[in-house]
């Protein structure tokens, strides 16, 4: 069934009325036609098949019918009662973060499995209860066999962008992670097409699925426009160059990770604020790197297919396609960054002579009609389709990030409050007859005595057998440890200082050990015995070292 009538308000789909208010104040009233055309079916249990491109609208159109369902009963420890499986750690984030504010209205929790993060957060979180669980298909298998969770008691599947699933190798894994939900549950499945391992998926695991086709494919887009420049080999780095230094946000495509930071940092070089995203970097640098895009600090982009697929970035008014993709469903979703939403946007691909058929090929297959220019360095033509400028030539320097608070009790150490206390919000007792002093005043109260001029009271100081101890100064008169120069030659306890040092030292059966230049002739004392003798004094020592 194909359903293409769009409901006018988000009140009318039968959503729960505190998402309905949650979305009006952040603007929302009307749906996109995808979510016009699913939530309902969602929301009465069916299986719906929803198939249109990337940037429609899709999160929120499994995402709300996904959240109603799993509020209406708490989740038990270690046994989600949603699950969403994604392709890609990037992809998983937003879903999770697009989620997060509908699901505190509902009391529900989301919590997200994913690669390159922490196994212990990712189980305590899982230990605790999650009602939505939204995950990367290898990352939750791992935690299977942990026995970290269990999908026994998911009654809702969504799977999210099931084409690039299946083209990434994950069928037989979300095959088998399908096997152990709930017998009979529901499941959502969205996705660009719905060709090869994606039909098998539907038929064995959804049931009379509703079936909504309402958008047109990235080809079909009225507000993008397709260009194919055709460049000479030695230009192709300047032409690089030259657009990514463009006003507005620019995503750069390669084919690999090695491309990928070398032309990174060749526009850093040239002055360009830019950097890379591919799958060799690690998930925290690849989420800052995002963040910084998402926020105007870099303004180019250059990524690997990593980021071609659920990657929302408002802005994103151009792809160039520095690198052609291996095939048009890779054209597709690299171009899916932009013109999202109803927005306009510009795709590029830069091609050599001897790639020249195999593009036509490619774009015939994608079923974009593209327009085809022979552009050179400088030429008005390439600034008129592209925006391209000409950069500073001085090598970027990426300015520091802002310093946020530390988190821990108390807040960063040192740092005073509003009130000048040393730590948190604890005020001055000013106001107290029984205050503990300040530092410049305690040598005038009992206790501990801080007060320079208080020495000599017998209140001050710490009390040892009726009187006080002394302080360092005046030790030398009392017994303990000797401190006093004027005292070397007392033989009371302690360690001894006496004459010149040499001859002094700690005593063992009623004589001192001797220093080490003196140890030589004192081979039989029961401490010296067995070490090397020295043979005589210092002079004879260190000849005997020369």
């Amino acid at each position: 069934m194909t359903d293409n009538d769009a409901c006018p308000l988000f009140a009318d789909l039968g959503l729960p009325e505190e998402i309905v208010d949650k979305l009006a104040q952040n603007g929302v009233t009307n749906p996109f036609p995808i979510q016009a055309a699913t939530i309902p079916d969602a929301l009465a249990g069916r299986d719906v098949l929803g198939c249109g491109r990337t940037g429609s609208g899709k999160t929120l159109a499994f995402g709300l019918p996904l959240l109603t369902r799993a509020a209406e009963q708490r989740a038990a420890s270690r046994r989600p009662r949603g699950l969403v499986l994604v392709p890609t750690r990037e992809l998983a984030h937003q879903v999770r973060d697009a989620l997060r504010p509908y699901a505190q209205i509902l009391g529900a929790r989301v919590g997200d499995v994913v690669g390159g993060s922490s196994y212990t957060r990712q189980i305590n979180e899982l230990r605790r209860g999650v009602e939505v669980l939204v995950a990367t298909p290898g990352r939750l298998s791992d935690l299977i066999e942990q026995g970290a969770v269990e999908l026994d008691a998911v009654e809702l599947s969504v799977l999210d962008e099931a084409d690039q699933m299946c083209d990434m190798g994950f069928m037989p894994q979300v095959s088998e992670l399908l096997d152990q939900v709930q017998p009979g549950g529901q499941t959502l499945l969205f996705s660009a097409t719905l060709d090869g391992d994606v039909d098998k998926l539907v038929r064995r695991y959804m049931n009379e699925p509703r079936t909504h086709s309402v958008d047109p494919p990235v080809s079909q887009v009225a507000t993008m426009e397709h260009h194919l420049l055709k460049v000479l080999p030695r230009d192709k780095n300047k032409i690089t160059t030259l657009i990514a230094a463009r006003e507005g946000r620019t995503i750069l495509f390669v084919r690999s990770k090695y491309r990928a930071d070398t032309i990174s940092e060749q526009l850093v070089n040239a002055g360009v604020p830019a950097a890379s995203l591919h799958g060799g970097k690690t998930q925290s640098v690849r989420t800052k790197t995002l963040a910084k895009f998402r926020e105007g600090r870099i303004q180019a982009l250059v990524a690997t297919d990593v980021a071609a697929r659920g990657i929302h970035v408002d802005g994103i008014d151009m792809v160039v396609n520095v690198d052609l993709p291996t095939g048009h469903k890779d054209y597709l979703h690299r171009g899916g960054r932009t013109a999202r939403a109803g927005e306009s946007g510009l795709v590029v691909s830069l091609v050599a002579p001897n790639q020249r058929r195999t593009a036509r090929r490619l774009l015939g297959d994608a079923g974009v009609d593209a327009k085809q220019h022979l552009v050179n360095p400088g030429d008005e033509l390439l600034a008129e389709l592209t925006g391209a400028r000409e950069p500073s030539w001085e090598p970027w320097i990426e300015p520091p990030e802002p310093e946020r608070p530390r988190r821990g009790r108390g807040g960063p150490r040192g740092r005073r409050n509003g009130y000048g206390g040393p730590r948190g919000d604890r005020r001055p007792y000013r106001d107290r007859d029984d205050r503990r002093p300040f530092r410049e005043d305690r040598g005038e109260r009992g206790g501990r005595d801080f007060g320079r001029d208080r020495r000599d009271d017998d209140r001050g100081g710490r009390r040892f057998d009726g009187e006080r101890r002394p302080f360092r100064e005046d030790r030398g008169e009392r017994g303990g440890r000797d401190f006093g120069r004027d005292r070397r030659d007392d033989d009371r306890g302690g360690r001894r200082f006496e004459g010149d040092r040499r001859e002094g030292g700690r005593r063992f059966d009623g004589e001192r050990r001797p220093f080490r230049e003196d140890r030589g002739a004192r081979r039989d004392d029961r401490r010296g015995g067995g070490r090397p003798s020295y043979r005589g004094d210092r002079e004879g020592f260190s000849a005997q070292r020369g």
